[in-house]
């Protein structure tokens, strides 16, 4: 009996050591993003500016209904724009209608030129609407309003439409049946067409043109993208009936010789003459089109190299097609896209250009006929510019984001700021500790600020330009969250591997929090170097995270070295070259961290997991630190970014050109142009797995291809692992419809392998006993 005994408590010690508590799939399950939406209302004002005024109107939701707004910011007063009880009564009368006063649904509601008159529509008649008497008019004409074709590209006036069939670009008078068609281009081909669906193969099908109207009408220019020889790739949709059928797209990989090619033609309208302009400098370059503003007798474009280390930005004369190289800017690593950021302002005689010259993304004025730098915008200590919000060009002022200045604030808090064109003039005007978003009058008088973060309640307030408070507009409803027990997340702060690095994210706790429990820990984790895991405005779900905690875990989400481009280049670029391991080291001593400040967090049973890039940053740290985690789940994770797309893997991992003298059949000597771009992979280290594994791909995603998640299950099973693998059959990317499911599933995932709460019920639902 006392050998029974002992090696009962044997096998007590010898098991993992999982915690006494069962999941709460109830708790999960009531605080899930589909079920919890409908308990927030309004959280911001959308000001709807009057036509060359400063009054705006919105509308804002509480629990106890939606109200419709009327804003004078010079007269500092707000409103009712009317009585919705007395607005449902006249519709009542007028349609012979009920009408809900507690949420008014109004299709088409819409004010017109005169800045009195609304006008809606109910069963496809016209409703006029007085804001100063008050009254509603049923209008003349019942016809229904002609409705858009989405294939067509309207002119401004919506004198004419352009649109592609067969590859072509064509041209024809809008709204007018009888207009002949005007055939402008008739060299498009399958993928390397005038439309943006480059490879349909539908005969004589319309679709939208890839063109772009001059605000004067008189021209329209196209960007096009010649594909022909960029390789293919598939996908296969197995739930098409009556067969399964192969989708097959372009797709350029990196360090591959065929990538797509840029064209830029402008066409003269209405009589299609016709310039392709000659743009070419680098090897396999990249462009980017802009309008100067109101006229046509120029336009601008950047264009970059394809080691995206070096940019232009040039002025294209659209009578001539000359093209005026106006400055050149080097960025190295790699400039990243999205960031870039030319405002063309008095129709290009000076452009504002975004920089990271000195580490740091500031604001920088040109000249924008020399090229010359008139001077730096942004002078007032090393922080990032966002994105510019408005350019005054009356006043000389230019508004915009700045992140990381003032001290003792959050770096991801987006604040607003000012500063004359001529790099006077610097001045804070909303610095709140919260992520704010601005909406300014034409005049530049008012905006509209909008802010909140994850553990402060959104609001809205009314400023004028130097950031006074006019008034306060709104601040969020969140009764019915606190009546159901939601509450908010936590912030924190901790060191990077280095030590020395600020690192920033969010704690989610379940709601029946005891101090006095050990909490398995689950770090929700995205590698970036586009944008972090973590929320910086108000949520109420975290994505996945409020209702994962509610299981039995503590969840947090945080940044990491070479995670975003919201902090300074060093930061950003810190994973150049080591795309698959940057992000990792940091991931874990974060969680250390928390760990030596919670006695709750239980650094004995460890998960992650993450969507996409979380995909492959969850999964590789299961294999890098197969001590230390415990296990993942990884959905459409680009595993193998060798098979993922040029753009993402040259960019942020590297791509070095490399030219080699040649002889041909003649002798002649020439240069041959090869690329090289290599980046480490899951599949490659895949036998170091120990923990436990759960792989997710759609079977029809075409952004990551399966074959990222194929090529890491066939070398698991190489190496002899168990790991579980679940297609999402029809799904995309996201997933779509069957997010709900895979929600569910991950739920079971971590139970069972965190808490070591094992349930055998069939329906994916709430289990028997929850």
């Amino acid at each position: 009996m006392r050998k029974i005994i002992l090696l009962l408590v044997l096998g007590i010690f010898a098991s993992p050591a999982f915690s006494q508590h069962k999941a709460d799939f109830k708790a999960a399950e009531k605080f899930k993003s589909t079920n919890i939406r409908k308990m927030l209302k309004s959280t911001r004002v959308n000001p709807r500016w009057f036509k060359d005024s400063d009054k705006f109107w919105y509308t804002y939701t509480t629990t106890e209904g939606k109200n419709f707004y009327l804003v004078d910011p010079a007269k500092k007063n707000k409103s009712l724009l009317f009585n919705n009880l007395d607005f449902a009564a006249q519709l009542s009368e007028l349609t012979s209608k009920p009408w809900d006063h507690r949420n008014l649904s109004l299709k088409a509601w819409k004010l017109e030129d005169d800045n009195k008159t609304f006008t809606f529509m109910v069963d496809s008649v016209d409703y006029h609407f007085d804001i100063n008497s008050k009254l509603i008019t049923k209008g003349d004409s019942t016809e229904k309003a002609n409705k858009r074709n989405n294939w067509a590209t309207y002119s401004p006036d919506s004198t004419y439409i352009t649109y592609a069939k067969n590859y072509d670009l064509y041209m024809m008078k809008a709204d007018d049946p009888d207009s002949t068609e005007i055939l402008l281009a008739d060299d498009g081909e399958r993928w390397f067409s005038y439309g943006f669906d480059r490879g349909d193969t539908t005969k004589d099908k319309k679709y939208r043109a890839a063109a772009r109207w001059f605000k004067d009408e008189s021209k329209i220019y196209v960007s096009r993208s010649d594909s022909r020889k960029v390789k293919e790739l598939f996908v296969i949709d197995d739930l098409s009936n009556p067969r399964p059928e192969v989708e097959i797209y372009k797709y350029a990989m990196p360090g591959e010789q065929d990538v797509p090619q840029s064209y830029l033609s402008i066409f003269e309208i209405p009589d299609g003459n016709r310039i392709d302009v000659d743009i070419d400098k680098y090897i396999d370059q990249t462009i980017r089109p802009y309008l100067p503003g109101e006229t046509s007798d120029r336009m601008f474009m950047t264009r970059m190299n394809r080691t995206s280390d070096s940019l232009d930005v040039v002025s294209i004369n659209t009578n001539t097609g000359e093209v005026k190289e106006l400055f050149t800017d080097a960025n190295y690593p790699y400039f990243y896209s999205p960031n870039v950021q030319l405002s063309i302002l008095n129709e290009g005689e000076e452009l504002i250009w975004w920089s990271e010259r000195n580490g740091w993304g500031q604001l920088y004025l040109y000249d924008g006929n020399t090229g010359a730098l008139k001077n730096k915008i942004t002078n007032s200590g090393y922080f990032v510019t966002g994105r510019i919000q408005q350019v005054d060009t009356v006043g000389r002022k230019v508004y915009f984001e700045g992140r990381g200045r003032e001290q003792g604030v959050d770096p991801y808090y987006a604040l607003m700021y000012k500063a004359n064109l001529d790099g006077s003039g610097f001045r804070p005007i909303s610095t709140e500790p919260a992520n704010h978003f601005m909406n300014m009058s034409e005049s530049s008088k008012y905006y509209v600020d909008n802010y909140s973060a994850v553990d402060m309640v959104p609001k809205s307030v009314l400023k004028d330009s130097n950031g006074n408070v006019i008034m306060d507009l709104e601040t969020a409803d969140l009764s019915l969250l606190h009546q159901a027990g939601w509450k908010m997340p936590e912030r924190f702060m901790v060191k990077a591997d280095d030590g020395i690095t600020d690192l920033y994210g969010v704690m989610y706790k379940p709601f029946d929090f005891d101090s006095t429990r050990k909490y398995p820990v689950i770090s929700y984790v995205y590698p970036g170097p586009q944008t972090e895991s973590f929320v910086n405005d108000f949520t109420i779900t975290g994505r996945y995270n409020t209702a994962l905690a509610q299981l039995g875990f503590i969840v947090v989400s945080m940044g990491h070295r070479g995670g975003s481009p919201l902090r300074d280049k060093y930061y950003h670029t810190y994973g150049y070259e080591n795309l698959r391991d940057y992000a990792l080291a940091d991931d874990k001593r974060s969680l250390e961290q928390l760990a030596e400040r919670h006695a709750f967090i239980d650094l004995d049973n460890v998960g992650i997991f993450g969507h996409s890039g979380g995909g492959f940053m969850s999964t590789a740290a299961m294999l890098m630190y197969p001590d230390f985690y415990d296990a993942a789940a990884s959905s459409a994770g680009n595993h193998d970014n060798n098979v993922y797309n040029k753009w993402w893997s040259e960019t942020h991992n590297g791509v070095t050109r490399v030219d080699k003298k040649k002889k041909d059949d003649d002798g002649n000597e020439y240069t041959e142009t090869t690329w090289k771009a290599k980046v480490k992979t899951n599949p490659s280290i895949a036998k170091n797995l120990k923990g436990h594994l759960l792989i997710t791909h759609g079977t029809r995603d075409n952004n990551v291809n399966p074959a990222n998640s194929l090529r890491l299950a066939n070398e698991l099973i190489k190496a002899g692992k168990r790991f579980d693998y679940m297609p999402i059959p029809g799904a995309r990317h996201g997933y779509g419809s069957k997010r709900d499911y895979y929600e569910q599933m991950m739920w079971y995932f971590f139970a069972e392998h965190l808490l070591g709460d094992y349930r055998n019920n069939v329906e994916i639902d709430l289990p028997d006993g929850n």
